[in-house]
């Protein structure tokens, strides 16, 4: 559900303004999305408006091509992580009306991660250290709650949304990952009221839990100050 503008980083580039190189290099990463990372080069091809050829001229071979789609997508990642940071709420909510336009990168990230391997896990690690970065951040800023441990929580974060994610696609078959932009804005529609209530107000309505955790390991990780800081607020609800 996070800031993921791929598209409209492309868009925005158009193609009079594109190498070749960069050119198939963004197909290549559509590609990728809609059909799987075992998308052939002709259909790669295809969808850049060259033949298969010059791809091997640019690339020398599909591993290559791969490689540099993915540090792209992780260059995009990072410059569209540091942005939404500075956005609004209003801002970020005008965003959920753009979702087609993020779902391509969205899906190539989710594809990487789930078929793991190399890519899987650069993938998965940049994500962890965008979301300590964020959070350190949002607490400057007072957006964001400090943690006991920031990169454990980061870590929790990213690794519970999107195991959340493959599990939900691995129990409904019919969210097919080829209809990427259909797939993307179901999955973001049904997770955002939930995902944003739970970070904005909790579950829990006192630390009873915690503090009893706090006392069973005997030694947690921050600082008192850390903790008097983390103690939720009360909330008022209006009924």
């Amino acid at each position: 559900m996070y800031s993921l503008l791929y598209m409209r980083i492309v868009r925005e580039e158009q193609p009079s303004d594109l190498s070749t190189r960069a050119r198939i290099r963004n197909a290549a990463i559509e590609e990728f999305a809609i059909r799987g990372f075992g998308a052939s080069v002709r259909e790669i091809a295809a969808r850049a408006g060259v033949t298969a050829g010059l791809i091997t001229h640019h690339f020398g071979s599909k591993d290559n091509l791969r490689a540099e789609c993915d540090a792209e997508v992780i260059r995009l990642y990072r410059t569209i992580k540091g942005g939404g940071a500075a956005m609004s709420p209003a801002q970020s909510m005008a965003v959920l009306a753009e979702l087609d336009e993020y779902a391509p990168m969205f899906v190539y990230i989710l594809r990487s991660v789930r078929d793991g391997g190399e890519a899987g896990i650069q993938f998965l690690e940049q994500m962890i250290q965008e979301a300590i970065t964020f959070s350190a951040e949002g607490e400057k800023s007072g957006l964001v709650r400090p943690s006991r441990d920031p990169e454990a929580r980061a870590r929790y974060l990213v690794t519970s949304s999107l195991g959340g994610i493959l599990l939900q696609l691995s129990l409904h078959p019919q969210l097919d990952l080829a209809d990427v932009r259909v797939t993307f804005r179901r999955i973001v529609e049904e997770i955002s009221l939930s995902a944003l209530e739970l970070y904005t107000e909790g579950v829990l309505t006192d630390r009873r839990y915690l503090d009893e955790y706090l006392l069973y390991v005997g030694d947690p990780p921050g600082t008192a100050e850390t903790s008097t800081m983390t103690t939720p607020q009360t909330l008022e609800h209006t009924p």
